[in-house]
């Protein structure tokens, strides 16, 4: 069960994992995002952007991502995540990587 108070949604849950795990996103100029989230299956699509996109420790960060998110809330069976934000709009499907953890 997720240490994170339970009685709030998921996707606020997430959020507050992302900001207390990964704060150097932000102290770096990047940025994280939930994309989509389906309970049903239990996925969850994050982007980063900012100055993760192009940065050459954001496959690092991809992976901390998905293996913290799965261990940390049992109801997430698969993060797809990329690097490639822009903050224009959401990074193309393309980007996603589909390895489940």
């Amino acid at each position: 069960m997720s240490t994170i108070d339970t009685e709030k949604s998921l996707e606020d849950r997430i959020e507050l994992f992302m900001m207390r795990n990964f704060p150097q996103i932000q102290m770096h100029g990047g940025s994280a995002a939930i994309e989509a989230i389906d309970e049903e299956s239990g996925e969850v699509w994050i982007a980063l952007g900012g100055a993760c996109s192009g940065c050459g420790i954001s496959p690092m960060t991809v992976q901390a991502l998905k293996s913290r998110m799965v261990s940390e809330f049992d109801e997430i069976n698969a993060v797809h995540a990329s690097a490639g934000m822009d903050g224009l709009g959401p990074a193309s499907d393309d980007d996603f990587s589909d390895v489940p953890f």
